[in-house]
């Protein structure tokens, strides 16, 4: 098992990867500290993973962290490093390896406070490892501020660091930043690739992994939550019977208040399992006694905790609505392809009467200004309206058709 066996489907970007891999393990080798690297080398100091979601942009920034940090033997016989056996690899893909930082935010934003620190590890020369690497899997999320801090870092590198973003898409990174970094672009993978990691991997029954591979259109990672999690099961199930139930004013209105409430419930559950770890776990470090007061001067820290609690409550809600508005747009894309009679499969094979209702009591324009609303509801949350409006709008844009 080699690190690059979780990347599924990116066959050119594995090869990219290894490729500059093995470059690096020579530079390594062969260099000594501080000597810029080889022009002709396929490795650089600064590397941005690009695709849709669920195409596997950490998962290949992981890969590729490993790769960098492989200790493997083998390497001096010719091998390829990433093995996925060494203890570099180990630790850089479950996380705990000292030079490696994985960058990942619960919030709704990346701001200046945070990318400072990052820049100033990005400083430091290995610890333990071969090279000093930094995986931001939500670099989308830079505010401008953090951008310009993180644009200096990626300008003038230090010698053995290596910077590895990810976004959905270039336009999602400054201009300035991207035009420093290595591009790879990753796509969708194929169902059947992504069914066969759910069976590998995951031990899950081989109907239900191509079920839900093939509801999530090839997206890894809601594909093995929904094989996994009988709550996501069906909370999938009622936002797929919201396109029958907006025959009346009420029925919209109704829809519209299950969806926000199924969100609200997602970012509540999340609040109970992670909040109160937290929150003690803060009381302890600042001296507090369980039951009693918190000693003079920590309120601060408190707040701060608290503050940080809601925005990330705020930015599940919107992934949970998010992640609804995306199925409905798979459902409507279904309805399309009945009504055109086109020849891509039907994702969502499981509510096939359903699908053949709404097609055959509209029309394919219909069906096109229903996606639109759903597209104009995910716009809108974006500029922060208020979320039970922007569903209501498009619950009442799905019945007028």
């Amino acid at each position: 098992m080699t690190v690059w066996d979780d990347l599924v489907g990116q066959i050119r970007v594995q090869e990219q990867l290894a490729a500059a891999a093995k470059d690096a393990d020579a530079l390594v080798t062969a260099v000594s500290d501080g000597k810029p690297l080889d022009q002709g080398s396929k490795m650089t100091h600064a590397w941005l993973f690009t695709g849709p979601p669920g195409s596997g942009r950490s998962t290949a920034a992981r890969a590729f962290a490993a790769a960098l940090q492989c200790t493997s033997p083998d390497r001096a016989l010719g091998g390829a490093p990433g093995c996925g056996f060494c203890d570099g690899c180990h630790t850089s893909l479950i996380g705990t390896h000292a030079d490696v930082q994985i960058i990942r935010t619960d919030l709704l934003s990346i701001g200046v406070k945070e990318t400072r620190d990052l820049v100033r590890r990005a400083q430091l020369s290995p610890a333990v490892g071969r090279w000093q690497v930094i995986v931001m899997e939500d670099a989308d999320r830079l505010t401008e501020g953090a951008g310009n801090v993180l644009l200096k870092a990626v300008e003038e590198p230090a010698p053995r660091t290596v910077w590895m973003l990810c976004a959905p898409s270039l336009e999602d990174v400054l201009p300035t930043i991207r035009s420093r970094c290595r591009h790879l672009t990753l796509s969708t993978p194929p169902v059947e690739a992504v069914a066969d990691v759910l069976i590998r991997r995951d031990g899950v029954d081989p109907e239900r992994a191509h079920s839900a591979a093939r509801a999530t259109q090839g997206h890894i990672g809601r594909a093995r939550r929904l094989a996994t999690d009988e709550r996501a099961r069906a909370r999938r199930a009622a936002v797929l019977k919201v396109p029958l139930r907006v025959a009346d004013v009420g029925g919209c209105l109704k829809a519209a208040q299950e969806l926000i409430d199924t969100a609200t419930d997602d970012a509540k559950q999340m609040a109970e399992e992670v909040d109160v770890k937290e929150t003690e776990d803060l009381k302890a470090a600042l001296g507090g006694v369980a039951g009693g007061r918190m000693p003079r001067g920590t309120a601060g820290a408190m707040k701060e905790l608290e503050d940080k609690q809601k925005r990330r409550k705020t930015r599940t809600q919107r992934d949970s609505l998010d992640l609804a508005l995306t199925e409905l747009t798979g459902f409507y894309r279904d309805v399309l392809a009945l009504q055109l009679g086109s020849r891509i499969a039907i994702a969502n094979v499981d509510v096939q009467e359903s699908l053949d209702r709404i097609a055959e009591s509209s029309t394919p324009a219909q069906t096109l200004r229903r996606i639109e609303s759903v597209i104009a509801c995910r716009d809108a949350m974006d500029r922060n309206v208020a979320p039970l409006l922007a569903v209501e709008a498009m619950t009442m844009a799905l019945r007028a058709g």
